[in-house]
């Protein structure tokens, strides 16, 4: 029933294109696909201030968390390069104004302030100024190069687990487009795919701001792999019909407790596969852990009521009502099969587990 309109050959852009590039440093510019115009343009847009990467990061222009780990370390590159300070101590206050002004841009994705920390230390471990201005221009290459790497090694360590035939649940987007190119969730998918191995991928929409119809599916069909897209809420009839193997899901940010925090509905979904029996996987990176913070210490982002009010210029709601819109959820452990890292796969019990392969990984 679900097999059949969108096998390779339907993977109009697959022919055109290879791998899609989230996010880059080119001429003392920051150059990111503007996903706020996909799916119908693929835009790329050249940034020359750290602000104007701030705002990219808040519009949503460049999303997910190892993307926008990324995009802030190239934010913090040019904040470097266009500082006008003549001493150390007055480059690291230039860093530190756009180190917050990037950190408050998103607060739930932990791998926004791993990538700031690692720049300022970078910075701070430097005496010369244009040896603080090359080492934060090279770590932030080198980030870049690292997270291709990391998520070519998490996708195929994913795939592995893999079935011929399987039928695979993904929420949101956590392929390319929330990385630098090679993506989490859905790299694994691609690994699975490239071993030639037999799979479709079913894909939520994705409410308010539509990622899995938008970014997904477009991701998806341009990698030409099978897939069906459906409505948020068509998941437990699916999971009950017996049409779903497997759920594997991206993240934002991963307690050492094992509460993964990713796109609002996650919980929802884990929940559901919980109770259909279905396996339910996190992929990350281990750049995505937090082995610090605790449950009620996470915020939970608040967007912007309009996403959910309207669609484009259309009012879908009654103006004046109360919105409630967070970004995120946190899934708990016990709903969670493994989580797929780099590293390995992380198994049960997590508060152990964990410990140990991500700090000795």
């Amino acid at each position: 029933m679900l097999r059949g309109k969108n096998q390779k050959n339907n993977g109009k852009l697959a022919n055109r294109f290879k791998d899609l590039l989230t996010v880059k440093w080119e001429n003392n510019q920051v150059i990111m696909i503007d996903q706020t115009k996909l799916p119908g343009k693929l835009v790329y847009v050249r940034y020359k201030k750290y602000e104007d990467v701030a705002r990219a990061i808040e519009r949503l222009v460049v999303r997910g968390a190892p993307a926008i780990g990324v995009a802030a370390a190239f934010g913090m590159s040019l904040a470097a390069i266009s500082s006008k300070a003549k001493t150390k101590k007055a480059l690291l206050k230039d860093l530190k104004i756009a180190y917050n002004r990037l950190r408050s841009t998103r607060p739930t994705a932990v791998n926004l302030v791993w990538a700031l920390d690692r720049i300022m230390n970078e910075a701070s471990s430097k005496n010369e100024l244009e040896d603080m201005k090359e080492s934060i221009v090279h770590s932030s290459l080198n980030m870049a190069t690292d997270d291709i790497t990391t998520n070519k090694q998490l996708g195929k360590n994913g795939a592995e687990m893999i079935h011929n035939d399987d039928v695979i649940l993904t929420h949101c987007n956590a392929g390319s487009l929330a990385t630098v190119t090679y993506g989490t969730a859905l790299g694994v998918l691609r690994a699975a795919s490239d071993m030639g191995k037999n799979i479709q991928v079913i894909a939520t929409e994705t409410r308010p701001v539509m990622q899995g119809s938008r970014l997904t599916a477009f991701e998806l069909d341009h990698y030409g792999i099978d897939f069906s897209l459906i409505p948020d809420t068509a998941v437990g009839h699916l999971m009950s019909s017996g049409l779903i193997n497997k759920v594997i899901v991206g993240a934002d940010r991963i307690l050492k407790t094992g509460h993964v925090y990713n796109k609002i509905g996650t919980y929802q979904v884990a929940a559901l596969a919980k109770r259909h029996n279905i396996p339910f996987y996190v992929a990350a990176p281990s750049s995505t852990f937090d082995l610090t913070s605790k449950v009620n210490e996470v915020v939970i982002e608040e967007r912007n009521k309009n996403e959910l009010m309207k669609m484009g210029n259309k009012l879908l709601a009654p103006k004046g009502i109360k919105v409630l819109n967070p970004a995120f959820d946190v899934t708990p452990p016990e709903l969670i099969t493994g989580i797929i890292t780099e590293i390995g796969i992380i198994n049960p019990p997590y508060e152990k587990t964990i410990a140990k392969i991500v700090r000795h990984g």
